[in-house]
Formats: structure tokens, C-alpha cells, sequence
């Protein structure tokens, strides 16, 4: 089974980048499988729901999230409706959404997504070790399913391969977002879990994390209150990820990092 998983999409030139490239990816690299963070497609803030339903259109499977899926009002809206948006599974019991699902690959498969945020320098949620724990117990692997997902949106990289390792074995891959910039430690953990601490941002990289590098550099030069927001910038975007092949138990085989376009150099695994 192949797996394309799609770090942190960033501002319009990215997830337009995304939905033109998706359909064509998807069949030269016959993937199975596609999972992208979106919790920043709307003008570097959240997600919309026209902008879902793009993402799902252009071949995306599952939308996942983080510390700004509700940043736009109307995500509260809908959210309920989509199980294919995920927003992180250790938000306090009632809050809108889902934070994991199993969802219908090719061929029927069954695959397991779970969107969690860590704790260190973010927001403070439930323990993300224990929530995640108690979903893969409740679904484990091999069992129904064919692979299980983990996408860790945390700032800290200690956090981000503490979670690897705890999902070492349970998990086809575990794979960091929210830093959005790649890192390059690629490898299968113990027991055939794939990993990397980020997957970085499909954005552009002449900017500060995807921002436009104006107001950034303002505010550490001169940290007072400008009145202007962060904008996406909105250069030649780079698409960034990895891509996963697992067995038929769900255990990673092989994991490389993809990056095409942009700034940083392109990255193709020769086996796709």
C-alpha cells in the first residue's frame, strides 16, 4: 500500500499548487491512500468549507489539522458534518469534530487516521500520549485494518519522536507537522512504524514558515503593535511530504521524503 502524506498547506499558491499536482501524483505514483494537513489553506488560518471540499475533490482522502482548525468561524459549522476533517483527537470531550476515523482506501481497505497535538510550547489539551493510546488499542493493526496514521502537530521535536516511539510497532507511520520546514530524518522505527519529525509546509520557502517576510521580521526588529496581520506569501510554492510503502500487516517497507518545486531541491523517490 502506498501512503502520500502532505505537510501543512499554506495560503492560496499552495493549495492550488496541491489540487492542480494531486490528480496526476495519484496516478503516476499509484497511491492508495492520501492524507494533508490543511489547518492553514485559508489564507494562512484555518480551513473553509469550500476549500475541504476542493482538497477532497483533487484526491485527497482525510484533512487534518491543528492549533488553528478554528480559526475560521464557519469550520464550527460544519465540522460535525465532515468525518474527513479531523481536528486533534485530545481537544476536551464536547468540542465539535472528530479527531480520528477509519476510512476506505483502494480496494476497500480500511485505514486509521488520528490527528493529535502535543503539549510543549502549544496550547494545553489532553495528554496526546494517552489519547492516542486509547484509539489504537480500540483499533489495533494488523486486526480490520490495512495501515494507521498518526499525524503529531507539535512544536517540539522531543514530543514529536517520544509519540514515534510510543506508536512503535501499533502505527504504519507517525509523521509530524506544525514547523513547517523538513526535516530530514526519514526512517522506520522499531516494529515497522514509518517516521519523520515534519513533514514540512507545502508553501513558499522565500518567506518566514510561509508567512510574507515583512511583518515577521517587523516584529523581532520592532516588537510592537504594527496593526498588520501575517499574510501568506505568495511565491512559487514548494510541495512537501513523504511518501510511505507498507506491507499487507500495515508495516512500513519504505519511507522518503518528497518535495517538488520551489526552493528546495526536488526529491522523488525512485520507486514511486
Amino acid at each position: 500500500m502506498r501512503i502520500l502524506f502532505l505537510g501543512d498547506i499554506v495560503g492560496r499558491a499552495a493549495r492550488e499548487a496541491v489540487i492542480a499536482g494531486l490528480p496526476e501524483w495519484r496516478r503516476d505514483w499509484k497511491l492508495d491512500f492520501v492524507v494533508a494537513n490543511g489547518e492553514n489553506a485559508a489564507a494562512g488560518f484555518g480551513i473553509t468549507r469550500k476549500i475541504f471540499d476542493a482538497l477532497l475533490e483533487a484526491g485527497v482522502d482525510v484533512v487534518t489539522t491543528g492549533n488553528h482548525v478554528f480559526d475560521q468561524k464557519e469550520t464550527l459549522s460544519f465540522i460535525d458534518e465532515t468525518p474527513r476533517l479531523l481536528r486533534p483527537v485530545n481537544y476536551p470531550e464536547g468540542t465539535p469534530g472528530r479527531g480520528f476515523g477509519v476510512f476506505e482506501a483502494t480496494r476497500g481497505r480500511r485505514v486509521l487516521v488520528v490527528n493529535v497535538m502535543g503539549r510543549v510550547f502549544m496550547p494545553t489539551l489532553d495528554d496526546p500520549f494517552r489519547a492516542v493510546d486509547a484509539v489504537l488499542k480500540r483499533h489495533p493493526m494488523p486486526g480490520t485494518l490495512a495501515a494507521a496514521i498518526i499525524d503529531m502537530h507539535a512544536e517540539a521535536t522531543s514530543e514529536k519522536m517520544a509519540m514515534g516511539h510510543w506508536c512503535a510497532g501499533r502505527a504504519s507511520l507517525v509523521v509530524g507537522s506544525h514547523s513547517h520546514v523538513p526535516t530530514a530524518d526519514a526512517m522506520i522505527l522499531d516494529g515497522g512504524t514509518a517516521y519523520q519529525t515534519d513533514a514540512g509546509m507545502c508553501g513558499d520557502y522565500d518567506s518566514v514558515i510561509g508567512m510574507d517576510k515583512a511583518e515577521p521580521l517587523r516584529r523581532f526588529l520592532h516588537p510592537f503593535p504594527s496593526g498588520r496581520r501575517f499574510e501568506p506569501a505568495l511565491g512559487t510554492p514548494t510541495i512537501c511530504g513523504l511518501v510511505v510503502e507498507t506491507d499487507r500487516d500495515g508495516r512500513a517497507l519504505r519511507v522518503d521524503p518528497v518535495r517538488i518545486g520551489g526552493r528546495l531541491q526536488e526529491t522523488i523517490p525512485d520507486w514511486l
